[in-house]
C-alpha cells in the first residue's frame, strides 16, 4: 500500500505466553484462522506460465512443485520490472509453507475466513507478458479455484469462507462486471467450502454479485454475510471502464434484507469483506491533507451507506473483518443514529461493532507474512482472543513460523468486543505521542518484520481513524490534538 511511503516499516515483538492462551480458552470457545491478502503469483517461476495455461487445475500442483527453471531469477528480475512490481507476492513455496504452518499452529480450526485478494498484483500484465492467450478471465479462474482447493486440502470438511478482493477480477484491479462470466464461473471456488446446506443458495446470490450469506458453523444461531466492496470503493469500474452505482445499491438492499433476517431469527452476525469502511489516515497524511481547513480525508470506501446499513443493525453483528492494507489493525463503528434495543442474547450496551483488520500472507511491502489464529465463542460469536503468527523470511525457503503476540496477553483486556476495543481506543488517542505500552505494543505489532518506529510520529492522526471513520469525526478529532 502507499502508506508504506509514508511511515515506513515498523516492528516485531514477543511472544505471548501459552499460559495466558489455555487461560483464555474454554470449552465454549473453539479455534479459527484468520488469512488474508494472499496475492498468490503462479508466474514466480516465468517459465512455467504456458503449462500452466495449458493445464487443467488438477495439474497445477505438480507444475508448480517442479524444479525452477535455471533462468528463474533472472526471467523473474525482468517481469517484476516490465509490470512495475512494488514487491515480490506469494510464489508456491510461501503459499505452501503457510499452508503448512496453519496446519502446525492451529490443529484444531474448525472454520476459515479469507479476506480477499487471492492473486498477485499486476496480474493482467503478468499473463500478457508470460502467456499472451487470450482467455485471460478462464486463468483468473483457474488461479481463484487453485488457491481455494488448496485452502479446503490442508483443512479438509472445515467451512472456509471467502471473500473478493480488489485485484479478485476477470478483467483489471478494482473493475468487475456484476452477473457477469467471471463471477458465474468462480462461484463454485467461492462457496464449495461453506456448509453443505448453505452452497447452493451462496453460489446463486454470489453468480450475481460477488457476495453470499451462510451460516457460520460450529457457532450457534450465527451467520457470516461476506460482502463485495469492490462496488463502494471511488476506483470502483466496471470492466469496460464505465461508472455504475447500481451494483452496490443493489448490494445494500440484499445486505439490509440479510441483517433484518438474522434479527428476526435472533442470529448473530460476522460480516467480512476486503476494504474495510473509514479514513485511509496514511494516504491523507502522505497527500498532506488540511483536514482542519476542511478539505477532505481521503476514504478507503464511499462507505457512508454501508456505515448506515451497519449502524442500523449493530445490536446483531459481532464483528467486522476486512483486510486490504496488508497490517494488522482495529477499528470500531460507532452508530450515529442506531435504533436502539437489546443486544442479541439479553446484553444491553452502545451497539459499537468492533472490527478487525487481517494482515496478509503476500510480503509485497516488505513486511514478513502472517496470519492469525483465533478463538471464537460458539455460544455469542465473540473474538475472544487472536494470536498472530509471522514468518522468519519472505521466501517460504527454510521458514520458521511463531507467536508474534497474544492479544488478550499484550493489551491486558477478556476479549476483541465492542467494550474492550472502544477502551483501548479511548486510551490510544489520549496517548498522541506513543509513550504508553500498549500504544507501542500497537506500533511494534501492526508491521510484521521490522524494528523501525516510524509510526510514532504520525500516532495522534492514526488513532483518530480507528474509530471515527466519516472524514468528519476524524478532521475534528484531529484538529483537536492542536488546540
Amino acid at each position: 500500500m502507499a502508506l508504506i511511503a509514508v511511515i515506513g516499516c515498523l516492528g516485531l515483538a514477543g511472544v505471548g505466553s501459552a499460559q495466558t492462551r489455555a487461560g483464555a480458552a474454554s470449552s465454549s470457545n473453539v479455534d479459527a484462522l484468520m488469512v488474508s491478502d494472499i496475492h498468490f503469483d503462479p508466474f514466480h517461476d516465468p517459465a512455467k506460465a504456458k503449462l500452466l495455461e495449458a493445464a487443467p487445475v488438477s495439474g497445477w500442483a505438480a507444475i508448480l512443485r517442479a524444479p525452477d527453471a535455471d533462468d528463474q531469477a533472472a526471467a523473474f528480475a525482468a517481469l517484476q520490472t516490465k509490470c512495475h512490481a512494488r514487491g515480490v507476492d506469494t510464489p508456491y513455496v510461501l503459499l505452501r509453507s503457510s499452508l503448512e504452518a496453519m496446519q502446525k499452529q492451529a490443529p484444531g480450526t474448525r472454520f476459515i475466513t479469507v479476506t480477499g485478494d487471492l492473486i498477485a498484483h499486476a496480474y493482467p500484465c503478468r499473463y500478457k507478458a508470460l502467456v499472451g492467450g487470450a482467455d485471460y478471465e478462464a486463468f483468473v479462474t483457474k488461479t481463484i479455484t487453485f488457491v481455494t482447493q488448496e485452502l479446503r486440502e490442508a483443512f479438509p470438511g472445515i467451512p472456509v469462507y471467502v471473500s473478493l478482493g480488489n485485484n479478485d477480477s476477470g478483467c483489471s484491479d478494482y473493475r468487475l462486471d456484476a452477473g457477469g462470466d467471471f463471477l458465474k464461473d468462480t462461484a463454485a471456488a467461492m462457496t464449495d467450502g461453506l456448509p453443505a446446506p448453505a452452497r447452493a443458495e451462496a453460489a446463486r446470490e454470489y453468480a450475481v454479485g460477488g457476495y453470499y450469506s451462510s451460516p457460520m458453523d460450529p457457532v450457534r444461531r450465527s451467520r457470516v454475510i461476506v460482502l463485495n466492496d469492490i462496488y463502494w470503493s471511488p476506483k470502483y469500474e466496471t470492466c469496460a471502464g464505465a461508472e455504475d452505482t447500481a451494483p452496490g445499491k443493489a448490494e445494500l438492499a440484499w445486505l439490509g434484507e440479510q441483517l433484518s433476517a438474522a434479527r428476526s431469527a435472533g442470529e448473530r452476525v460476522w460480516v467480512m469483506g476486503h476494504i474495510p469502511p473509514g479514513v485511509n489516515a496514511f494516504s491523507t497524511v502522505k497527500k498532506m491533507t488540511d483536514v482542519c481547513a476542511n478539505e477532505p480525508a481521503e476514504m478507503f470506501l464511499e462507505s457512508g451507506p454501508l456505515d448506515a446499513v451497519l449502524e442500523q443493525y449493530a445490536d446483531v453483528v459481532r464483528l467486522g473483518l476486512f483486510a486490504h492494507t496488508h497490517m494488522d489493525e482495529m477499528r470500531l463503528l460507532t452508530p450515529q443514529g442506531a435504533s436502539g434495543g437489546e443486544l442479541v442474547g439479553g446484553e444491553h450496551g452502545s451497539h459499537k461493532i468492533p472490527v478487525k483488520l487481517v494482515p496478509s500472507i503476500s510480503p509485497v511491502d516488505g513486511n514478513n507474512p502472517s496470519f492469525t489464529a483465533a478463538k471464537v465463542d460458539t455460544g455469542t460469536a465473540d473474538l475472544k482472543d487472536y494470536r498472530v503468527l509471522v514468518a522468519s523470511n519472505q521466501t517460504g525457503v527454510g521458514t520458521v513460523w511463531s507467536v508474534e503476540y497474544d492479544y488478550a496477553e499484550t493489551y491486558h483486556v477478556s476479549d476483541f468486543s465492542a467494550a474492550s476495543v472502544a477502551g483501548l481506543m479511548a486510551g490510544f488517542k489520549d496517548d498522541r505521542k506513543a509513550q504508553k505500552n500498549a500504544s507501542g505494543a500497537y506500533i511494534r505489532h501492526y508491521f510484521k518484520g521490522d524494528v523501525s518506529r516510524e509510526l510514532t510520529p504520525f500516532w495522534g492522526q492514526y488513532a483518530c481513524s480507528m474509530d471515527e471513520l466519516t472524514s468528519k469525526g476524524y478532521a475534528g478529532c484531529v484538529c483537536a490534538q492542536y488546540k
